[in-house]
């Protein structure tokens, strides 16, 4: 799957791509045509190349080679269509041999920056200077573009006569004679302006190949310089590949962390493993479970397309794909119910998981039967998923689930973790997020006291209190 379509599902990647500083049209697309990879050597490639500009943006001594660089990433037009014309031998326009001569002019200025910066062996750029001086043939170093004068002997004088003649005209403009003159020149410079037109597309065609590899290398270096900026701002580690497990130290969630530090408020990074099978994790409402979840597949989606991660430490399994059901699966132009469309997708994972190795992510399935049907729908669900070669996490309000796998908790409500007086408003400033070990087959039970905490009315509290006690 291409990013254009991975990002249509997964709104924290999304937010990230969105985000990304590119300062070319063609950057962008090269990032949004980037292929789903699962090929180790390919993506370690990458993150070397990630690694080794990370250095140079925060090197105190390469910002103006920098600043040049990008500046000549802004400078870049998507001139594929151009360029298809010069691979397929067509006639090019004007305007086309100024894109041309364009590219070629951006391409040297480039090569200067690169060379400064030692990073010639990650944008090797071809050597453009014959076309540029093809295209430029007064030496004067510009990237305009018009059919100069000194491409035909004939183009001079005839011009010169073509500027007296029309002054002429211009004094004394009832010159039959002179006007036929004029119009008999103007004929004869478009057909001299053709046949340099001619010669000099039949001249760029042989130069397609470094024309194409120039613009191909301008794109990928304005998308490396972007990802590695935006790996510098947001403190993204590079992830190491392993075989059978994935695991990160302080995981966090970048667009939840940003709008949370936008209002002072506490963020928590976590620590997660998860192995091949099933981790089951558990935890009470508010607990950010569904925050997880969704940072699992934004950090998976971010190494297979070869980003840097929102952790501190991360080693990562390859996969074939990210799989989901998490959130509100109500289909309401099919008229699904909420249940049938869930149970409807993870029946598809299942599926899905039999011969391919994924990750699979399950949001509190079944939580809108009734809790009978619900428990054992869990349970048939994580009993299948534990032996297969997916990486399956599923998270649950229910318990004594009695089924095998890693089992892992949210701490949850903590009342010392703020001094300020519980409420509606600040009530997730009191959740840890920290992930534990769950030796046990029982959820917590912290409802009632977060409702207690809350103000909530007293009677419904002890009514409740007296039927768990029964």
């Amino acid at each position: 799957m291409k990013i254009k379509e991975r990002i249509k599902y997964d709104a924290g990647f999304q937010y990230l791509i969105d985000n990304l500083q590119l300062c070319s049209s063609i950057g962008r697309t090269l990032l949004l045509d980037q292929d789903w990879c699962a090929d180790t050597a390919t993506l370690n490639a990458e993150w070397d190349h990630l690694q080794q500009t990370i250095s140079l943006i925060e090197g105190s001594s390469n910002a103006k080679s920098i600043a040049d660089l990008r500046h000549c990433f802004m400078e870049l037009h998507d001139i594929r269509g151009t360029l298809d014309n010069l691979q397929h031998h067509r006639l090019l326009s004007e305007v086309e041999l100024f894109e041309v001569k364009s590219l070629a002019h951006i391409s040297l200025r480039a090569s200067q920056a690169i060379k400064s910066l030692g990073i010639g062996t990650i944008l090797p750029l071809p050597d453009l200077t014959e076309t540029f001086s093809l295209l430029d043939p007064d030496n004067t170093h510009i990237c305009n573009f018009y059919i100069y004068d000194s491409y035909h002997p004939q183009l001079a004088p005839l011009r010169k006569e073509l500027r007296t003649l029309q002054n002429s005209l211009t004094e004394n403009p009832d010159q039959p004679a002179l006007q036929q003159r004029i119009n008999d020149l103007f004929t004869q410079q478009e057909s001299i302006q053709q046949q340099v037109i001619l010669q000099l597309s039949e001249r760029l065609w042989t130069q397609y190949e470094p024309l194409n590899k120039a613009l191909r290398l301008l794109a990928y270096g304005d998308l490396l310089f972007a990802k590695a900026i935006q790996a510098s701002e947001l403190h993204l580690c590079r992830p190491s590949i392993c075989d059978n497990s994935t695991s990160y130290r302080q995981l966090f969630n970048p667009r939840l962390k940003q709008h949370n530090e936008s209002l002072q408020l506490r963020y928590q990074p976590v620590d997660v493993a998860i192995s091949q099978g099933l981790t089951l994790i558990t935890g009470a409402n508010m607990a950010g479970k569904t925050v997880l979840l969704k940072t699992l597949a934004t950090a998976q989606s971010l190494a297979q397309y070869g980003f840097y991660v929102p952790a501190t430490e991360a080693k990562i399994t390859l996969v074939e794909d990210i799989l989901w059901s998490i959130g509100d699966e109500q289909d309401e132009m099919n008229g699904l119910s909420s249940f049938a469309s869930e149970i409807t997708k993870i029946s598809l994972l299942l599926q899905q998981s039999q011969n391919h190795r994924l990750l699979l992510l399950i949001d509190e399935p079944a939580r809108t039967t009734n809790p009978v049907e619900g428990k054992a729908i869990v349970q048939s669900i994580g009993t299948l998923l534990h032996p297969r070669n997916s990486f399956s996490v599923i998270t649950t309000h229910y318990s004594q689930l009695g089924i095998a796998g890693n089992r892992l908790r949210v701490k949850g409500f903590v009342e010392t973790l703020s001094t300020q007086p519980v409420s509606a408003q600040n009530i997730n400033q009191f959740i840890d997020y920290s992930l534990v070990p769950d030796s046990g087959d029982e959820v917590p039970q912290e409802a009632l006291r977060i409702a207690k905490l809350l103000g909530c009315d007293s009677q419904m509290i002890a009514e409740a209190l007296s039927r768990l006690k029964s």
